[in-house]
């Protein structure tokens, strides 16, 4: 968890220390960044940037601060939405990831929530919305949603990171399902060589042991010489196919079985 905590930081540091090299993008940001500047940042690296972003705009401006402007979004470059949304993540933005689950939101007001909702969409950036506690709350889900969001409001270092941390876990995920198949795989293996063992065993008590074929003594021998092995190892060592060695054990377990029922053999 503090590992989480610690990215999530680093990606609002960095997001934060991004400088926009357009005067159009720094008045962007400026506008999504207004609630910053009246000391509602989330963080110190958020509030330095309103800071700097509000004293730059000053003295292009002649002198004094100037108040944060209104995007016109539909007249807006891509360039300088990207700069809009970027400010309003620093802003309203928040990030989960844990091993099963990515997910981001902005909190918006509520009349905001729709309207939002669909410039994402028209940028190809899909999110949901929904309300909550009289607010909007644009949502995306997913590793890599998130992080396309992420790289295209400017963030390189923190993403990469996430992606690393998902090809990790990818990784561990894919680790363990070979693992678990395996480890269900022995457990059959342990539990036909113990009834085929019962079933020998039982046939060798019954008598009835030399009436068998001479293929099905030799298998059964070989099992009780080495029951750790599956039945592809000991088709191996036999020089037959997996196929023929299961038919065998098969008729073997049939045939014990045939003589507890008629003998009453435990």
């Amino acid at each position: 968890m503090e590992r989480e905590r610690d990215l999530v930081a680093a990606l609002r540091a960095e997001l934060a220390g991004v400088e926009p090299a357009r005067s159009c993008c720094r008045r962007s940001e400026r506008a999504a960044l207004g609630r910053a500047a009246t000391g509602r940042a989330r963080s110190a690296a958020v509030a330095r940037l309103a800071v700097r972003l509000e004293e730059r705009a000053g003295r292009q401006e002649g002198g004094g601060t100037a108040g944060p402007t209104d995007l016109d979004w539909d007249s807006a470059e891509e360039h300088c939405r990207m700069a809009w949304l970027r400010g309003r993540f620093l802003v309203d933005g928040s990030l989960t990831f844990s091993p099963g689950q990515t997910h981001l939101e902005l909190v918006v007001p509520s009349e905001e929530g729709e309207v939002l909702a669909a410039r994402l969409a028209a940028l190809e950036m899909p999110a949901s919305w929904r309300l909550r506690r009289g607010r909007a709350v644009i949502t995306w889900k997913g590793r890599e949603v998130v992080i396309s969001f992420l790289r295209r409001i400017g963030a390189t270092a923190a993403v990469l990171d996430l992606e690393s941390r998902g090809v990790v876990q990818s990784l561990h995920g894919q680790l363990n399902r070979v693992l678990n198949a395996e480890s269900a795989n022995l457990r059959r293996s342990v539990a036909a060589s113990s009834r085929q063992l019962a079933a020998i065993e039982h046939l060798q008590a019954s008598g009835q042991w030399d009436g068998l074929p001479a293929l099905d003594r030799r298998i059964a021998r070989l099992r009780c010489q080495a029951p750790e092995q599956n039945l592809r190892e000991l088709a191996e060592r036999l020089g037959l196919s997996r196929a023929r060695v299961q038919r065998s054990f098969q008729r073997l377990e049939a045939q014990a079985e045939r003589i507890r029922a008629t003998s009453g053999m435990g």
